[in-house]
């Protein structure tokens, strides 16, 4: 196995510029490589994306925004969402701390987002109007402090590592360390995050994954699987449109966006296994993941006139989108002891042909479910 290390702030490495070719094309496939570049010019100034190809997927990851992945190509089918802000933003102009509580929005465009460390889901306030926390936490807005690239050429493996600190003097000492790996022209990637405690005191957590796929893939009459034990509107709204829950709508000017609570239902295995399908039946994305670890699923819709956010986002989490102090009162706040870790595994498989999407939702279809819908918003899981 061949390694590079692209960035350690400790031991002062850092390359702004870098491209590495781990597998040679032919006369009908491209090179698998990776390409470090600095963005310039605008909100993304300062910006390292670090674009990994494998010779027919691209992924481009956010290196400057807690490793966050921008699109994602597959031959014809990108995956991404037309955000009212319309390239990555460097959270140096990120106003987090908006006393609004909502500043995280304005550098909200990635296709995949971490939600968390500290905090996630609504802005928090104190009784007397100040915030505590702003809506879906710091992460993606902190630089990667190490980046690593490899390759192996026996098991055509590409894989990229990164880690990121959110810690504060008197405070938080948490850190993620997250790796991508891929295989030689695979459809196929896998996230594999580590959230570790670094303090001998005992520490604690929220962590969601955003993960949000907008036109021309997810567009009216896209649906969504999910196999469930339990679901649940969010709101009253939400609520409102029960039943076309999975299915997305046409665009709708000035709309609310509809979110669902799952508990999900899992195959022998303890997996579950989701797909967002395009209106055609012919694409789709696939998306799996250990119950035991990430208890619960979001689905949000945004059904606002594309280019101001209309999107669909399939978002597995360990606890639900409401404010900090809302799930640490039910119980939902994960707790780490000193120098403790916790591991969070997503697979992802982009399928491109009719046969394919059909054969994987009759296999997701198999899983054996209670289907339980309830018909207005819980108060344990909604505020």
């Amino acid at each position: 196995m061949r390694k590079v290390t692209l960035v350690d702030t400790v031991k002062g490495i850092y390359r702004s510029k870098c491209k590495w070719v781990s597998f040679e094309g032919d006369l009908t496939n491209r090179n698998a490589e990776f390409n470090l570049q600095r963005l310039c010019g605008g909100v993304s100034a300062g910006i390292d994306i670090l674009t990994i190809d494998n010779g027919a997927l691209e992924l481009d990851i956010l290196l400057t925004r807690g490793c966050g992945i921008y699109k994602v190509r597959f031959g014809e089918i990108e995956l991404k969402w037309d955000s009212p802000v319309m390239s990555p933003v460097h959270p140096s102009l990120v106003p987090l701390y908006d006393p609004s509580g909502l500043g995280w929005l304005e550098g909200f465009n990635e296709w995949f987002v971490r939600c968390g460390l500290e905090s996630n889901g609504s802005p928090d306030f104190d009784k007397n109007g100040k915030l505590l926390y702003p809506i879906h936490g710091r992460i993606a807005n902190i630089p990667a402090n190490y980046v690593e690239i490899s390759d192996d050429k026996d098991t055509k493996m590409m894989a990229f590592t990164g880690k990121v600190y959110e810690t504060r003097l008197f405070g938080k000492k948490l850190e993620l360390s997250t790796t991508l790996t891929t295989h030689l022209r695979s459809p196929k990637f896998t996230i594999c995050d580590t959230v570790t405690n670094l303090s001998s005191e005992p520490g604690e957590f929220e962590l969601l994954y955003h993960i949000n796929t907008g036109q021309p893939f997810a567009s009216p009459g896209a649906r969504v699987v999910v196999p469930f034990d339990r679901l649940v509107p969010r709101t009253k709204v939400a609520a409102e449109n029960l039943p076309e829950w999975d299915k997305l709508g046409p665009e709708v000017s000035g709309s609310e966006e509809v979110v669902f609570y799952f508990e999900p239902a899992v195959d022998k295995d303890g997996i579950c296994k989701t797909m967002l399908i395009n209106s055609k039946n012919d694409n789709a994305i696939a998306l799996s993941f250990k119950k035991e670890s990430l208890p619960y699923f979001a689905l949000w819709k945004s059904r606002l006139a594309n280019g101001d956010g209309y999107v669909c986002g399939m978002e597995p989490t360990i606890n639900f989108p409401n404010t900090r102090s809302f799930e640490k009162q039910q119980g939902r706040i994960a707790k780490l002891k000193p120098h403790e870790s916790r591991t969070f595994e997503l697979n992802f498989e982009i399928l491109d042909n009719a046969e394919a999407v059909k054969n994987t939702e009759k296999e997701i279809k198999k899983i054996k479910t209670k289907a339980k819908i309830e018909t207005k918003p819980s108060k344990k899981w909604s505020q």
